[in-house]
């Protein structure tokens, strides 16, 4: 068996693959009110279908003003758990585990009204200037992540991962680029991970599974986070009970980004040699032979394909033919990868 089809278990989660589906927003809420919609269930349903071990549904706002578009998923209400408990029912059917990422857009979002940040300081000429939060915002908001966790669980969902990535909120407070605050909240890097760390013992206050946080790892920006410094960081969250940080790269600042083929892997090679703790790896991973590489060499413990999943729904079945192993095949489709 090789690696990218071996079983992967986590806090008695199994997963039967190694195959994730990274969070990818769909932008389909088209009521503007956060609920799932047809397209949802059709879109990570096909997934599930597609045997990726484990899919994690995109970005979904804790509260409204956190959300990056207006169409966002949303689950700031208990109105919401019986759309996403219909998508989790759906990609159960095909033996996959679901996770979902708990988000908060921050000085990224665009919806109507006011948006906040640590700092008030918009991410570019485009974006509104945010109101920076104040610790009675920061103590809302981090009860939002623990709501959004329980309904969470209410949907039946595997995994909750935790959004410190691309820009948004928590990544917002991680970076001296994008927090200059003065508090308790800011300045140093113990001070500037306390909203992450709150968020995380709260989580965990009604949370038992598996819990990921999704960082980006550098800021390709001078004085900003490198994975060496977010080294240090998830060992904190390891420390904190975070089983999983996958390692994603960017969007905080605009920056200009070398992507090529693989480009963030030693990221998360970094992080989980330097603080000893489970990663993710992300970035141009588009083949069979490539993720075999990754996790045989110790560079992560899981693949997170994103466009690659949105190329091609069934790439853990041509994936398996390129390594020359056999996996499980829904009787409908047999007759589809019999040569």
């Amino acid at each position: 068996m090789t690696r990218l089809f071996e079983p992967y278990t986590i806090r008695e989660v199994e997963f039967k693959n190694r195959i994730a589906m990274a969070p990818m927003c769909m932008y389909s809420s088209h009521n503007c009110d956060g609920q799932i919609e047809d397209w949802h269930k059709t879109h990570y349903s096909t997934r599930a279908v597609g045997q990726v071990g484990l899919i994690i549904v995109e970005a979904t706002a804790v509260q409204p003003e956190g959300r990056i578009s207006a169409q966002d998923l949303g689950i700031w209400s208990d109105d919401h758990i019986v759309g996403l408990t219909e998508v989790v029912r759906l990609m159960k059917q095909h033996g996959t585990k679901t996770g979902i990422q708990l988000a908060h857009a921050g000085r990224k979002a665009t919806v109507d009204g006011d948006i906040f940040a640590p700092s008030a300081m918009a991410f570019n000429d485009t974006y509104k200037t945010p109101v920076e939060m104040t610790v009675n915002d920061i103590k809302a908001t981090i009860q939002a992540f623990k709501d959004g966790t329980i309904r969470a669980q209410k949907a039946g969902f595997d995994v909750i991962e935790l959004h410190g990535a691309h820009g948004y909120l928590i990544n917002e407070f991680l970076s001296p680029l994008t927090n200059k605050r003065t508090d308790d909240y800011g300045g140093s890097a113990e001070n500037r991970y306390r909203i992450l760390r709150e968020i995380i013992d709260e989580v965990r206050n009604v949370w038992v599974g598996p819990l990921f946080v999704r960082i980006s790892a550098h800021d390709y920006t001078e004085g900003g986070m490198t994975p060496e410094a977010y080294v240090e960081m998830a060992k904190w969250m390891k420390e904190q009970g975070i089983d999983l940080v996958d390692v994603s790269s960017g969007a905080l600042v605009p920056a200009k980004i070398d992507a090529f083929p693989g480009y963030q892997v030693k990221f998360s090679e970094t992080i989980k040699s330097g603080a000893h703790i489970a990663t993710g790896a992300v970035g141009l991973i588009t083949t069979g032979i490539q993720a075999e590489e990754i996790l045989k060499n110790g560079r992560a413990d899981l693949i997170l394909l994103a466009r690659e999943l949105l190329r091609d729904p069934y790439w853990a079945y041509s994936a398996a033919k390129e390594l020359g192993t056999e996996i499980p095949v829904p009787k409908q489709y047999d007759r589809g990868w019999t040569f």
